[in-house]
């Protein structure tokens, strides 16, 4: 038996009008979930951008932090390092029965002295070099994460301005 010889029976009748507008409907929900989906995903794409470069950032910061304690313990470093051989050739001058106060063993503790105070700037200029380079970086991935969030937002709007004369297509319309 056939089905739409059925349908009179029931009570049903099945028009192109109808499985017209059925279709319609149907698309127009699809396509209102589809710009949904759209908005939503720009929206999470800038969100999830946003916070990678603020994590970003954060550990560029706890690295310009580090470098700081280690440019520091460089220059400790290199100072007592200095130190201990001006003490060294102080015991050596000592031992050939050079006087400390001589010309020739102010002359060497100068030039120590002065060595001394080039390799500590030295180092001090190296770590702050690093650190304006990781203050670049830092800023950097902060104005990315704004970015990233502009864009996302931007992003979502566009499409839902995009979608708007096919979902709401009275929309213009006067009253």
């Amino acid at each position: 038996m056939c089905l739409p010889a059925l349908l009179p029976l029931v009570g049903g009748t099945a028009t192109a009008a109808g499985a017209t507008a059925a279709a319609a409907t149907t698309g127009l929900t699809l396509q209102g979930i589809g710009t949904a989906l759209a908005v939503g995903g720009s929206i999470a794409q800038g969100i999830s951008s946003y916070k990678a470069a603020k994590t970003n950032a954060a550990l560029v910061g706890q690295q310009r932090d580090t470098d700081r304690l280690l440019t520091a313990q460089k220059e400790l470093r290199t100072r007592r390092k200095f130190k201990t051989e001006m003490r060294r050739q102080v015991a050596e001058l000592a031992d050939r029965g050079v006087s400390i106060d001589s010309p020739s063993a102010i002359l060497l503790g100068q030039e120590a002295a002065s060595e001394m105070s080039f390799q500590s700037q030295s180092v001090r200029q190296d770590g702050l070099a690093r650190d304006q380079e990781l203050s670049a970086q830092q800023s950097a991935y902060r104005s990315q994460a704004m970015s990233s969030l502009l864009k996302g937002g931007m992003g979502a709007a566009g499409t839902l301005l995009t979608a708007a004369p096919d979902l709401w297509p009275n929309l213009g319309d006067a009253a």
